[in-house]
């Protein structure tokens, strides 16, 4: 298990907007592909408590993580697993204990509870800038495509002062942006 307290700032953009910033910053010309398999109870018990359940697959490798509110951000429990295991968790098979497990049930939620809910597929770019590790998305799930630009940052006020000077350079318009997985619940509720 590791943990991390993550500060990041997101603001949703629109195709011409990713494109410049393509364009003007050095990200790199191709970028990594990702896909987050989402879950949650029928009920929604970890979204009424602030949390989110992914498994990240990444470059052959899987990683789960449970991430739930902190006074800084977000706290986030992450597993790695192998594929195996993470074919049953999307499969619905009762997973093998691990420390996100038990923080889930130390949630009051029953693991046998969680169900598949589908992926999310992002090609992620990313480039070290002013201290903080700038972060430019394209996702796609459930026929819906959307584009990011996210800042993690080590600290609330670096964050906010190089997204202002991002969004102020570039003439870009301050979004509202929910998480990935708002966004992705978000789609379903249409879909």
């Amino acid at each position: 298990m590791s943990q991390e307290i993550e500060i990041e700032y997101k603001n949703l953009l629109i195709k011409d907007e990713f494109d410049r910033l393509l364009k003007g910053l050095p990200f790199p010309e191709k970028g990594q592909s990702q896909t987050n398999h989402y879950f949650e109870t029928d009920d929604f018990s970890l979204k009424k408590q602030g949390c989110a359940l992914r498994i990240r697959e990444k470059n052959g490798t899987y990683t789960l993580t449970l991430k739930e509110p902190h006074s800084t951000g977000l706290l986030e429990t992450h597993d790695t697993l192998t594929e195996q295991e993470a074919r049953a968790w999307i499969n619905e098979n009762q997973p093998a204990e691990n420390d996100t497990v038990k923080r889930i049930k130390e949630k009051g939620i029953a693991i046998k509870n969680l169900i598949y809910l589908g992926s999310l597929t992002t090609k992620r770019r990313e480039l070290s800038f002013n201290h903080s590790l700038l972060v430019l998305d394209y996702s796609t799930y459930h026929g819906h495509d959307d584009y990011e630009l996210e800042i993690e940052a080590p600290s609330e006020m670096e964050g906010k002062k190089t997204m202002q000077a991002i969004l102020t350079d570039f003439d870009i318009n301050k979004r509202k942006t929910p998480n990935k997985i708002q966004r992705f619940f978000d789609t379903i509720d249409r879909h």
